[in-house]
């Protein structure tokens, strides 16, 4: 009987293992885009010196064409984007905005994706010290701005924005935090880390001991989800 039971249970751990397997590479492929586009090197970016903005990272647009064109091919043939409509705004400082719609659209295994929207905007008058200033560029630095917007829905420079958006209310609502201990801060690197880190536990103790390590990240969903994918594999 005993024997029995055990070449009945061998099958179905292999079967549940394999579905983990399956569900692990599904997973893989749909981050595949944002994983592979996620990080921003130092020589693209460049420290915001004024502004309200001050202190936070700029990114040079460059990079941006760069990595689509690694992705998906040369723009047109692998990534395209259309202007869906050009507007301006104006205030009651006399000062007017520009702003740019976009769809961008990219071809993923020989298929073009559906549009990515973006919205981007820039000065078209802008009151200085000395009077009113005109760009003639403004539609040129909106369509920057919206392709940059597009491309933030695929990943590309996630690590530099979730890093901004962690800090971007520091100062505000302390009172709600004042009692934590560890703050719920870190990067999409620390988190595709302790992501990997999940991934290699080959037992339950060393899933146990990575769910401690990461306190900070019990939160995110994405880490949860793979947390209890492999708990399914190494059940107590």
């Amino acid at each position: 009987m005993a024997e029995r039971k055990a070449k009945t249970e061998a099958p179905e751990k292999e079967n549940q293992e394999t579905k983990v397997e399956e569900v692990q590479h599904l997973q893989d492929k749909r981050m595949d885009i944002y994983n592979r586009s996620r990080e921003c090197p130092k020589t693209a970016l460049r420290e915001i010196q004024s502004g309200r903005l001050k202190g936070k990272s700029d990114i040079n647009p460059m990079w941006r064409i760069k990595k689509l064109t690694e992705l998906f091919g040369p723009c047109g043939i692998g990534w395209k984007y259309t202007i869906d409509k050009q507007w301006t705004e104006t205030c009651s400082t006399g000062e007017i905005a520009a702003f740019v719609n976009i769809s961008l659209y990219y071809k993923y295994d020989g298929q073009w994706s559906e549009a990515i929207i973006g919205t981007g905007g820039s000065s078209f008058v802008s009151a200085e010290k000395s009077g009113l200033h005109l760009s003639d560029e403004c539609y040129k630095m909106a369509l920057t701005d919206a392709i940059s917007v597009a491309c933030k829905a695929l990943g590309v420079a996630a690590d530099v924005y979730w890093n901004m958006d962690a800090t971007k209310y520091d100062g505000h609502n302390q009172s709600e935090h004042q009692g934590s201990q560890q703050p719920n801060v870190f990067s999409g690197k620390q988190l595709q880390e302790a992501i990997d880190e999940v991934r290699a536990c080959r037992s339950r103790a060393e899933v146990n001991a990575v769910w401690k390590k990461h306190a900070a990240m019990q939160n995110n969903l994405e880490f949860k989800n793979e947390i209890q994918m492999i708990c399914k594999r190494f059940p107590k």
